[in-house]
C-alpha cells in the first residue's frame, strides 16, 4: 500500500487549502474576502531572513500584507493581502506528528488568517475548535 503513497504536488496541496478554507465557519471566511492563498515549498532567503528562521523548515506559513486592523479606507492602491502556505515545511511537520495533513494544513491557515484580523492565540483556538 505505501508503496505508490507520495506527497501531494504543489497544486494538490492548494486544492486541499482551499478546501480546508471552504469548511472554516461562513463569518470567518466573509472576512477573508480579497486575501489569497499561495502555496510554495518553500520561503524565499528573504522572508527567511527576514524572519530569523535558522532553516528553510522553521515556517510552515506566512501572513503578507496589510491586516485588517491597520488597513485604512484612505489607502492607496496596495498588492493584494497574501497567505503562504510551505509544502515542504509542513509535509515535514506532517511525518513526524500523529496529525492528518488536512488538519494541520487548517492550522496553519486559521493561525495566518488570524494575523490578518489581529486576533490573539486564544480567539484563533476558538476558530479551531469551532471546527472540530
Amino acid at each position: 500500500m505505501w508503496t505508490s503513497a507520495k506527497a501531494p504536488s504543489l497544486a494538490e496541496m492548494e486544492a486541499l487549502a482551499h478546501d480546508v478554507l471552504a469548511r472554516l465557519p461562513k463569518t470567518f471566511r466573509d472576512l477573508c474576502e480579497g486575501v489569497i492563498v499561495r502555496v510554495e515549498d518553500f520561503p524565499t532567503e528573504e522572508i527567511l531572513d527576514d524572519m530569523g528562521a535558522e532553516s528553510e523548515f522553521d515556517l510552515l506559513g506566512l501572513f503578507q500584507g496589510i491586516g485588517l486592523p491597520q488597513q485604512s479606507h484612505s489607502d492607496n492602491a496596495r498588492l493584494p493581502n497574501l497567505i503562504w502556505l510551505y509544502r515542504r515545511p509542513i509535509l515535514d511537520y506532517w511525518a513526524e506528528h500523529d496529525e492528518a495533513l488536512g488538519r494541520i494544513v487548517r492550522h496553519v491557515l486559521i493561525h495566518e488568517i488570524g494575523h490578518h484580523f489581529g486576533l490573539s492565540d486564544d480567539d484563533m483556538a476558538a476558530i479551531e475548535a469551532s471546527v472540530d
